[in-house]
């Protein structure tokens, strides 16, 4: 029997694997402390078993630069079409993703550290 949102996850996984996101093994860890979830969640996305809540579908599509209609739904194309609207928000440059990579990795308490710090 097929997991219930096998679609989901394929496109998931599909839209990982075009932003280069860790593969492999390492893969459902990296989603885990990405988003602040349990492997099992995570595990659980890839899979196909449940799904993310909107809010963290809308989150992803946007941090990987895919259609929101495309990821969530599977109707059109994972980029976003010519005559779709810009998205409001501006993409990261290669620095500060990679600040907001390490934060995320950071134990909570050493990000409130951190956040105390440059305030």
């Amino acid at each position: 029997m097929a997991a219930p949102y096998e679609e989901f996850a394929d496109r998931l996984r599909q839209m990982l694997d075009r932003a280069r996101f860790e593969e492999g093994r390492g893969r459902t860890g990296a989603l885990a402390d990405r988003y602040a979830v349990s492997r099992e969640t995570a595990r659980k996305w890839l899979t196909g078993l449940t799904l993310p809540e909107l809010a963290r579908i809308i989150e992803l599509a946007k941090e990987f630069d895919a259609s929101f209609e495309w990821l969530a739904t599977g109707r059109g194309q994972i980029h976003l079409a010519v005559a779709e609207k810009s998205p409001a928000y501006r993409r990261l440059t290669d620095n500060e993703s990679r600040l907001l990579d390490a934060f995320r990795n950071l134990p909570e308490p050493k990000r409130r550290l951190l956040v105390e710090f440059l305030s």
